[in-house]
C-alpha cells in the first residue's frame, strides 16, 4: 500500500470524525473551491480507503461490544453477578447508595434473551429425508 501524504492522512482522519468528505477536505486544508471534488476523489483512492477502513475497524473493536462480551454480560446478569447502585432512604431526607442485585424480572429477561440466542424454545424441528415420487402416482387409488 502506498504511503499517504500528511494532507491525505488529515483528510482521512477528519472524514472518520465527520463522515463528510467535503468538510474533511476543507479541514485538511484543500481548496474550498475544489473540496467537494477532492473529497469524493480521495474516497475512491485505494490507499486512502484502506487507511480509513483500518482506522474504523480499530475504533469499532474498542467501542462496540463483541458477541461473546454481550453473552457474558447477559449470563452475569442472569446469575446475579452484576450489581447496580440504588439509592436507599436512611432518614431525615438522606439517601445512601447500596449495591443491589438485579430484580427477578431483569434476570428473567436476560435468561430469555440467552435462551433465544441458543434456540432453547424453538418449536421447529429439523426433519431430514428424501421423498420418493412414483411415476403415475396421481392415477393410483388411495
Amino acid at each position: 500500500m502506498a504511503e499517504l501524504t500528511e494532507k491525505q492522512k488529515r483528510f482521512a482522519d477528519y472524514y472518520i470524525e465527520s463522515g463528510n468528505a467535503t468538510e474533511a477536505a476543507i479541514k485538511a486544508e484543500y481548496s474550498e473551491k475544489t473540496a467537494r471534488f477532492i473529497g469524493a476523489e480521495n474516497l475512491t483512492k485505494p490507499n486512502i480507503r484502506a487507511y480509513i477502513d483500518e482506522k474504523i475497524k480499530g475504533k469499532d473493536n474498542d467501542r462496540i461490544a463483541s458477541q461473546d462480551e454481550v453473552l457474558a454480560f447477559l449470563t452475569n446478569v442472569m446469575r446475579g453477578k452484576v450489581t447496580e447502585k440504588v439509592p436507599i432512604l436512611i432518614g431525615n431526607g438522606m439517601q445512601e447508595l447500596v449495591e443491589n442485585v438485579p430484580a427477578v424480572q431483569v434476570r428473567e429477561k436476560a435468561a430469555e434473551l440467552l435462551g433465544k440466542r441458543y434456540m432453547l424454545w424453538t418449536d421447529k424441528q429439523l426433519i431430514e429425508g428424501s421423498l420418493v415420487v412414483f411415476k403415475g402416482e396421481s392415477e393410483l387409488e388411495d
